[in-house]
């Protein structure tokens, strides 16, 4: 057995207790206790991650799962993920690891060094840290990604955004791409369906902008929750401003799980005039996911309407691609190849 627990980074001793400073929750964990995460745990009055070197599932997946679209599309990424999470999301899809503790699901032992041996005998381009929260991973990641990036390999995060300042700076130099969830742009939402607040999750990709990570916006629409055309004018208004039109931004149908299981499906009908208010409010790419195949996952050329990508689930084909301009007028595409 490898050496499941490290000492964590970011914390300080606050009277006999430690107050945890990765991410905007802050939590103040008393000995013996852990923070809202489930794998953060003050021992003997410092803090220790319980998670570093184990993952509950590891795969090869094409990057277009993640979702992303303007990141190396066709490629593969080996994905690994843990257990627990810094949010407490009703509608969690992998709820059976998010919300679990390590003693109670097998995880298995993997070192940074052999994930990138793995990935590079899977022929994958890259790793990503996804099905779970990789932020509460921080310290596996982040030795992880240094050592990716040496190798040649892309990295990515799978995150719901909620990190502090601090260590996103530090990670930064080191992760390439990011798909990060936005919820919705109403607090109240946060408070009671995900155990959190929007901004500082507005504040992370804000600055995840800046650091140079190439970031592809995901929102999940929920019918009655987050789905009014207010919202969703006032989401597409915020992207324009702060992260650019030219954007990814990824629309997911939403289906009943979890401790949400008495809202329906968003429909396809509902789905479809989110797209088209997108495109009406100026989001230049925007996409659709979980629903049935459809030219709404294909990448076209805002200027000239030329087929730049096409999609069919998760494989992806370069069409009308030239140097990431198009092949038809010359205009100058976001994507990263």
């Amino acid at each position: 057995m490898m050496d499941m627990e490290k000492e964590a980074l970011y914390w300080k001793s606050k009277n006999e207790k430690i107050k945890c400073e990765l991410c905007p929750h802050e939590c103040i964990i008393g000995k013996g206790k852990r923070g809202i995460c489930g794998v953060r745990e003050n021992k003997n009055g410092k803090l220790y991650s319980l998670i570093y070197n184990s993952t509950s599932s590891i795969a090869v997946d094409p990057i277009e799962k993640k979702p992303l679209y303007h990141f190396h599309p066709g490629s593969n990424a080996l994905s690994l993920g843990t257990v627990g999470c810094n949010l407490k999301c009703k509608h969690c899809q992998n709820y059976s690891i998010s919300q679990s503790k390590p003693e109670e699901i097998y995880l298995r032992d993997i070192s940074a060094k052999e994930a990138v041996e793995k990935a590079k005998d899977s022929g994958c381009e890259g790793i990503a840290w996804t099905y779970n929260e990789p932020i509460i991973w921080y310290e596996y990641t982040l030795d992880s990604a240094k050592l990716a990036k040496k190798e040649g390999l892309y990295t990515v995060y799978v995150t719901n955004g909620y990190i502090n300042e601090e260590p996103l700076r530090e990670i930064a130099p080191y992760l390439d791409a990011a798909s990060i969830d936005v919820k919705s742009m109403n607090d109240e939402f946060y408070r009671e369906i995900a155990g959190g607040s929007v901004q500082p999750v507005l504040e992370a990709c804000e600055l995840a902008k800046e650091l140079g990570i190439h970031i592809e916006i995901i929102y999940l629409v929920i019918p009655t929750k987050n789905d009014s055309d207010e919202e969703i004018k006032e989401f597409c208004g915020w992207i324009i401003e702060n992260l650019g039109e030219d954007t990814p931004t990824h629309f997911s149908a939403f289906y009943p799980h979890y401790k949400m299981t008495d809202l329906p499906p968003t429909s396809l009908k509902s789905l479809l005039h989110i797209y088209e208010l997108a495109k009406k409010e100026g989001i230049k790419y925007p996409y659709l996911g979980n629903v049935p195949h459809g030219d709404y996952e294909n990448t076209c050329c805002p200027n000239c309407g030329n087929l730049l990508v096409e999609r069919y689930g998760f494989t992806a084909s370069i069409k009308g691609l030239k140097d990431k301009k198009c092949d038809k007028c010359g205009k100058e595409i976001s994507i990263v190849l």
